[in-house]
């Protein structure tokens, strides 16, 4: 399960936005990922809840949002959000497609408790 590594680089990129030498405690981390990611938001869920135990974060919810898979058909230009891996446009039905998103994971947002 590679998702509670993951979450442990998650944490740490948490951890780097985090003023030094001041105890302050994190609320929730909002996150993206991608829908062509191979990354499951159940398994992350739960290696975010298991890496923040033992730190400065535990307690904090881990929020995940989803980003569609969305592809460019070099052929004629469309741009498509697919439902489904299948890479071919839905104008033309061409495969000559690039993606433009859904393979990524962004950290957006760093709640911090009153």
């Amino acid at each position: 399960m590679h998702e509670v590594s993951i979450a442990q680089e998650i944490i740490e990129i948490v951890k780097s936005y985090l003023p030094k030498n001041n105890h302050v405690s994190v609320k929730s981390v909002k996150v993206e990922v991608g829908e062509f990611s191979n990354i499951l938001p159940e398994a992350l869920s739960f290696g975010f809840e298991v890496r923040t135990e033992n730190s400065e974060l535990k307690g904090a919810e881990l929020i995940i949002s989803k980003i569609p898979l969305t592809v460019k058909c070099k052929d004629c230009g469309y741009i498509s959000t697919l439902e489904e891996p299948f890479f071919f446009c839905n104008s033309c039905e061409s495969a000559n497609v690039e993606i433009l998103t859904g393979t990524e994971l962004n950290v957006i947002e760093i709640e911090l408790n009153d």
